[in-house]
């Protein structure tokens, strides 16, 4: 196995370089620049001069060719310097650091709720496969993962936030947190939170749950015609501990390979429900840092994004060789 993690990390780490280098050449050649950001806030007519645009340039390090200035970014990044925001003019790592918080709260929420859900639906539709309340949930959950999440986001605002405005169902439309969360008391922020994150977390579920339900349900359907299913039944083995201790333990091998692959997502967020919601994470981090062309914050999200894709897809690797014994790693 270590011989094989080696080689994994050493790989990791040239993607790493590929990554950064051609995200880092793309954001050098979108239109505008800090510059151009700070000259347009100018007001009452005024334009800055030449002088002061090239002084500019100069203290954004963007007086030197892009492949240059990204060698000067990567040798920071090696030293542990992700820079400073152009932005909010304070360290990225600190800037990253106060929008990781809202992220997990709504990401990992989210993920747990899927699972608690998904794998009771799969089963269930495992065991009442071809029953109309067997289609009438596999239609339910088809429905679910087809519709958008930023339709979904503006038709539960619509709903909780206007139709059942001023009732005891009525459910913030934005932000984390009340104008007053400040003057209430723990139980009260508690709970003012707990409202707030609803709406976003329903729009963050729905959509995995639909998806891992259905996943589950295919892989069982499989695992249900194999060869030792039958001769389990056979011998009189119950239908529960067959769909659960010999059907089940099987579908675990792609199953824990997706939940690999989904940690990238808990840091990520989601840039379109993040700014509908008005919510303080990654995703509104990363659509403002593009915006502004903060181009030390891109990098640093780049980096963290690409940092947790690998490491997601090596744990996927490391659980599927824990779950089933016949995979060696050498």
């Amino acid at each position: 196995m270590l011989p094989y993690l080696t080689r994994r990390v050493l790989i990791g780490l040239v993607t790493l370089a590929f990554i950064s280098f051609l995200v880092y050449g793309l954001i050098r050649a979108m239109p505008g620049d800090p510059t151009t950001l700070d000259a347009s806030s100018v007001g009452d007519g005024r334009r800055i001069s030449k002088e002061d645009l090239e002084r500019a340039k100069q203290t954004y390090g963007l007086d030197k060719p892009w492949y240059e200035a990204y060698f000067l970014w990567l040798s920071n990044v090696a030293r542990g310097d992700l820079g400073d925001s152009f932005y909010e003019k304070s360290p990225v790592t600190s800037v990253i650091r106060h929008r990781i918080g809202p992220t997990l709260l709504l990401t990992v929420t989210s993920l747990i709720l899927a699972y608690l859900l998904s794998i009771p639906l799969g089963l269930y539709a495992s065991a009442r496969s071809g029953k109309p309340d067997e289609r009438a949930l596999s239609v339910a959950l088809y429905m679910l993962y087809s519709l958008p999440a930023f339709v979904a986001a503006l038709l539960l605002q619509s709903f909780f936030a206007v139709s059942l405005k001023d009732t005891p169902f009525a459910l913030p439309l934005f932000g984390m947190r009340s104008d007053n969360y400040q003057s209430l008391s723990s139980v009260a922020q508690t709970w003012d939170v707990f409202r707030h994150l609803i709406l976003p977390v329903a729009c963050f579920t729905y959509g995995t749950l639909a998806y891992e339900s259905r996943f589950i349900r295919a892989n069982m359907q499989e695992v249900i015609r194999q060869d030792y299913i039958r001769t389990a039944r056979a011998k009189g083995v119950g239908p529960l501990r067959i769909l659960v201790h010999h059907a089940f333990r099987n579908t675990l091998i792609p199953f824990v390979t997706l939940i690999g692959l989904t940690l990238p997502s808990l840091l990520s967020g989601a840039v379109i429900l993040e700014q509908i919601f008005s919510w303080p994470g990654m995703g509104s981090l990363l659509f403002q840092s593009i915006a502004t062309r903060d181009y030390p914050v891109i990098m640093g999200l780049t980096l963290m994004f690409s940092i947790m894709t690998l490491l997601g897809q090596l744990l996927a690797d490391v659980l599927y060789a824990v779950v089933d014994p016949r995979v060696a790693y050498v």
